[in-house]
């Protein structure tokens, strides 16, 4: 079939030609799978943490007795947070990669192309994650914030200690998607010179013109590694949110009887 060769030998089917590549050319699809993996974590988890923090400040709330500098001040940070969630939900990652590296090389800051990209998947991440954040705060019933209230503890500590815990959990699994959509979306970044793995696969396509082969190889990449992370996610948000008061209920019963 062609699929073990001797030296010199060349390949005579495209499942031939996909071992055979993936083989010579393992150090590079390795390197590019790691950068893809460094792109995707740091810009995921950098993302996420900005993404909570303009959550925050879209779910802020502006009441009569405010004082009018704090009134003003908070419209202008709401505003500027809303422009820039629409700018970057509304517009191609593939497009925002773009200006982020040439349009700060015209204003005379140069970035290399993996910094680049890395904050382009922040600033991307951070606008989807800032709506996510936002949701998962409406989500937790405004009873609980009126109860801690009236307990005495500040609309701070409220947010911080009875609100952000539930949300996070809530949010767990669309953070996970985030982290995945990172992971496949991070082949756009071959636009501005990234060496992640769609660039190591073009790059070793076009040494042979076997570029349906070459793809095939970090298809079967992205393929393990979203499946690997996927299983990874579902156990973690299964020990993070623990068993539910149903089967909590059933075991008491069940121990009694």
């Amino acid at each position: 079939m062609g699929i073990l060769l001797t030296a010199g030998e060349t390949p005579t089917s495209s499942l031939g030609w996909t071992v055979f590549l993936a083989r010579k050319y393992s150090k590079m699809f390795l390197q590019g799978t790691l950068i893809t993996l460094y792109i995707a974590i740091i810009g995921t988890i950098i993302g996420f943490v900005l993404g909570y923090i303009i959550g925050l400040i879209q779910d802020g709330k502006i009441n009569a007795g405010d004082h009018l500098l704090k009134k003003i001040l908070l419209r202008v940070v709401k505003a500027i947070a809303a422009v820039y969630v629409e700018v970057f939900r509304d517009t191609p990652m593939i497009v925002q990669a773009m200006i982020i590296y040439y349009g700060l090389k015209t204003a005379g800051i140069s970035l290399s192309p993996s910094v680049a990209g890395i904050l382009c998947t922040v600033l991307n991440t951070g606008a989807y994650m800032a709506e996510t954040v936002r949701g998962g705060i409406g989500s937790i019933e405004i009873g609980q914030r009126e109860g801690a209230w009236a307990m005495g503890m500040s609309p701070f500590k409220t947010m911080l200690y009875i609100v952000l815990p539930q949300a996070f959990k809530n949010i767990i699994p669309e953070m996970a998607n985030t982290f995945l959509t990172n992971l496949k979306m991070t082949s756009v970044l071959n636009v501005i010179a990234v060496q992640e793995l769609f660039m190591a696969a073009k790059t070793v396509g076009g040494n042979y013109y076997k570029y349906f082969e070459s793809y095939l190889v970090i298809a079967a990449i992205y393929f393990v590694l979203c499946f690997v992370f996927n299983r990874i996610f579902i156990y973690l948000e299964k020990r993070i949110k623990g068993k539910n008061d149903y089967a909590l209920a059933v075991e008491f019963m069940e121990d009694k009887q």
